[in-house]
């Protein structure tokens, strides 16, 4: 099934690409407008942090709604129309057929990002519902429920009308977070908002739905993407690929298990914190074997291969340090503070969000028949992503441990806290500044390329090279 590897540097173009090409970028591009935004609010926090005269007298941009909409279009925004094309992409090129139903995944893209875009206004007017990962007024999420159906409807067509018999990693883990994101949603519209739980219960709920977002939607999103690139680009099969579905149905089963490390120490029953604590633990498989699989990516070369690779390094680092801060001890010091800021961060912008961009560098030449406008954007950008992760997740980590200490001293008054965490919230917002001009030059780039693919043409068209495109080989069928 397999032939000797071939030159993983050139591009295939299929017809796959071609008749999914405008949907698939209306996904993107919707996708990395939001990221802009999201890198922006971020910003704006960040410097109230340190100044919270910043932008006070604008009720809009308070620190309490910014944070909301900085989240929700991040999560909602950027990650879910970029894992979406993700996915949608990879099981059409892994089912063998081009994809179907693509009217609706139009027409579901430009709702839910009206949706989104109504509840952001609804969040910066005062109608944030107060529950992490679900900021969104409870009047636009059944129009998101539709909108993602539409969308998702093309990918489960493409997986069961697939015309290879075998199937990948990077397939089951697409159509997991396909299927299980409108469960998950619903339920906690169920439980939180349209008839909430009460007292205890209400924590309970929206650990689980914030913990199983992360766990049964956007971290399968990167995944698919990871485990279909990393070895269409190294020209290589997995090494132990054999663990592969174990791994998978650890994170399904286990995952949302591990929100009780959210609530340690507070107000519910004590199990709930000792059943994360052991998921916490179980879970290490999970990451052991995704860094096992994956491990070809480490050192590799090209821009794609080098986002990806340290979008892998950022999750599987941040599995583990999930793992200790969940036992009581560390949680004592870590918890309530930045610490889980920069836990998130390094998730969310170290491994999920890279993970996507290095998939987006992979995929848009391939959509679009064209190499990258700009070999020195996508340079540059490199480096500003890599820095600005690095110094955003430091600073918050040391930001996090001196205020639990400092928490923890009776003798530490609030001004002196507040001292202390100065200097590294000066670094958090200088990383965020850097984010956002990596993401400015990324959308600008990626805006280039696509209008080169224009049928109308482009000012910004350059000649294609026939050298950088080619058929796809048998190897990377398999090997995906």
């Amino acid at each position: 099934m397999t032939t000797a590897p071939t030159n993983a540097a050139s591009a295939e173009v299929t017809a796959i690409d071609t008749s999914a090409r405008w949907p698939l970028l209306l996904l993107f591009w919707s996708a990395i407008k939001w990221l802009v935004l999201s890198g922006g609010l971020a910003l704006v926090t960040s410097i109230q942090l340190i100044k919270p005269s910043f932008f006070a007298d604008c009720a809009w941009l308070t620190y309490g709604r910014a944070q909301a909409l900085q989240e929700t279009a991040f999560i909602y925004g950027w990650a879910a129309n970029a894992g979406l094309a993700v996915a949608l992409w990879v099981l059409g090129r892994l089912g063998g057929a081009p994809l179907r139903a693509l009217n609706w995944v139009v027409v579901g893209t430009i709702f839910w990002n009206i949706a989104v875009a109504l509840g952001c206004l609804g969040i910066a007017t005062g109608e944030a519902t107060s529950i992490a990962f679900l900021q969104l007024p409870r009047a636009v999420q059944p129009l998101m429920l539709v909108a993602y159906a539409a969308i998702g409807v093309a990918g489960i067509l493409a997986w069961t009308g697939r015309r290879v018999a075998c199937t990948y990693a990077a397939q089951w883990y697409a159509l997991a977070a396909l299927l299980l994101f409108p469960w998950i949603f619903s339920a906690a519209q169920v439980m939180l908002l349209w008839m909430p739980s009460r007292g205890v219960l209400q924590a309970v709920a929206a650990g689980w739905f914030a913990q199983g977002a992360w766990t049964l939607w956007l971290a399968p999103l990167g995944l698919a993407g990871a485990y279909y690139v990393v070895p269409k680009i190294t020209g290589r099969a997995l090494p132990s690929y054999d663990f592969a579905p174990h791994a998978f149905w650890a994170l399904l089963v286990l995952g949302a298990w591990t929100a009780g490390r959210h609530l340690v120490g507070g107000p519910v029953p004590a199990w709930i914190a000792s059943v994360a604590i052991v998921s916490c633990a179980l879970l290490l498989f999970h990451y052991f074997v995704v860094g096992l699989n994956l491990r070809g990516a480490l050192g590799g070369g090209g821009t794609a291969l080098k986002f990806i690779s340290f979008g892998l390094a950022a999750y599987v680092a941040g599995g583990f340090l999930d793992a200790i801060t969940a036992f009581r001890d560390v949680a004592r010091i870590t918890q309530f503070t930045l610490f889980d800021a920069a836990q998130q961060q390094l998730a969310l912008s170290g491994g999920l969000s890279m993970i996507f961009v290095g998939v987006i560098y992979y995929a848009l030449p391939r959509l679009t028949g064209r190499a990258w406008f700009s070999a020195a954007f996508v340079r540059g950008h490199l480096a500003l992503a890599l820095l600005g992760v690095l110094l955003l997740v430091g600073s918050l980590a040391m930001a996090g441990w001196i205020q639990g200490h400092d928490l923890n001293n009776a003798k530490v008054s609030f001004a002196d806290l507040a001292a202390h965490l100065r200097p590294w919230l000066l670094a958090a917002a200088a990383a965020q500044a850097l984010l956002l001009l990596g993401h400015l030059i990324f959308a600008v780039n990626f805006l280039f390329t696509a209008a080169q693919a224009c049928p109308f043409g482009s000012p910004f068209a350059k000649p294609a090279d026939p050298s950088l495109f080619r058929q796809p080989s048998t190897l990377e069928a398999p090997a995906s």
